[in-house]
């Protein structure tokens, strides 16, 4: 186990890896996980105060998913198992190591660099953004 969480945090991290990755398929929706895990272990940029899976998810202007009806509507079973899998410490590449992700318009490529952050890579329609080591070094 990587952080400690509840039954309602796999809830909430089972609904918001629905709601950003639903059509990125189960491991889409599990990187979309790595990358909650890693906010609340990050410890850095932005991500200092992120103390739990509710404050990663909720933390102002993060994740567009909230407001989805696919993050309103009760998680399934099989969603919570993909939650718990990722709070159990399953990682998947190009989500590693990485604080940040973004789907760019259909057929363009991802940045190299995204709001100062080098391009993990791609998964699908979503590009991940991993911090220097030397900053957060908890994700490492």
């Amino acid at each position: 186990m990587l952080i400690s969480y509840t039954e309602n945090d796999v809830d909430m991290l089972a609904r918001i890896m629905r709601a950003e990755a639903q059509n990125e398929g189960d491991l889409g929706m599990l990187m979309v996980g790595n990358v909650v895990v890693n906010r609340v272990l990050a410890n850095c940029y932005t991500f200092k105060n992120i103390r739990s899976i509710y404050d990663a998810i909720y933390q102002k202007n993060q994740f567009v998913g909230v407001n989805s009806s696919l993050y309103q509507a009760a998680a399934t079973e099989y969603e919570k198992q993909l939650a718990r899998r990722v709070l159990q410490g399953e990682y998947y590449y190009p989500a590693t190591n990485a604080l940040w992700f973004y789907a760019p318009s259909k057929g363009a490529s991802c940045k190299s660099v995204w709001y100062d952050q080098k391009i993990a890579g791609r998964y699908k329609n979503h590009c991940f953004y991993k911090p220097d080591q030397g900053i957060c070094t908890s994700l490492y």
